[in-house]
């Protein structure tokens, strides 16, 4: 589904990814972590073709994502940024349809099908904004509008789900929600869900493996807990990670060993 073969990229030739080989394949829920400016943001912008490599390979579906049609690559991948800002005042209910174009054969302006509205309706459910529906996404909290964007990725019913800290500004029952609605996509659908995050309680709970992003490299890959718990996590954060779990529900937290 999702291939790097040693890929690297540069900004004004400040190396940021250096010899990146990863596979990622369907039904899984990878976390990439690592400290602030590792390359992770970076590394999600060359899954979705916003940036090409200035070396290597990657493939998406078994092609270059910088150059594939966008409409066609938009019916198999779907991308959630850090930010996201809109210059008219949509309504939530808007927003989350805006999903839908790459399905749609007449257009942005077209009307909605009743699948439209379907899948608008169940993705606004899933992520506890349909009551929001009627309101301008521009005058909700930052909380309340990644969760709408989270509905909107959900919306496009994409094979590739990518999220830049998905969790940002959400509350901890909310977050909790969005990653149980990523594993659902994942375990039910089939869907690839990666996800760059800052929090590893979330990523020790939910991921399916983690990608620890270190000076420009893959510092490691593998299972969650052997990841968190290596010498390559504690080098890339300076301090020593406990994997713990809870007795009567069975999730893995994770606290700093100072």
């Amino acid at each position: 589904m999702l291939a790097f073969e040693r890929v690297g990229f540069a900004y004004r030739d400040e190396p940021v990814l250096t010899d990146v080989d990863l596979e990622i394949g369907p039904g899984e829920l990878p976390c990439i972590l690592g400290k602030n400016g590792a390359g992770k943001s970076t590394l999600l912008r060359l899954c979705a073709g916003l940036v090409a490599p200035t070396a290597g390979h990657v493939r998406c579906f078994g092609t270059d994502p910088a150059i594939a049609d966008r409409a066609r690559l938009a019916r198999n991948v779907s991308f959630l940024p850090q930010s996201y800002r809109l210059a008219f005042p949509f309504t939530v209910a808007e927003v989350v349809l805006m999903g839908r174009y790459a399905h749609s054969r007449r257009g942005l302006l077209a009307l909605e099908s009743a699948a439209d509205l379907k899948a608008a309706r169940d993705a606004m459910e899933r992520c506890d904004v349909a009551r929001l529906e009627r309101r301008r996404f521009d005058e909700l909290s930052g909380g309340e509008q990644r969760r709408v964007l989270l509905a909107q990725a959900f919306c496009q019913s994409a094979r590739l789900i990518l999220l830049d800290e998905p969790t940002a500004s959400l509350d901890p029952a909310h977050a909790i929600a969005v990653f149980e609605a990523l594993a659902r996509e994942t375990s039910e659908r089939g869907a690839t869900a990666v996800v760059v995050t800052h929090d590893l309680n979330l990523a020790a709970r939910f991921a399916t493996r983690i990608i620890l992003i270190d000076q420009s490299r893959v510092a490691a890959d593998g299972d969650t807990e052997a990841v968190l718990t290596s010498p390559e996590t504690e080098r890339a954060f300076s301090i020593p990670m406990h994997v713990g779990t809870f007795p009567q529900s069975g999730a893995r937290f994770v606290v700093p060993r100072a």
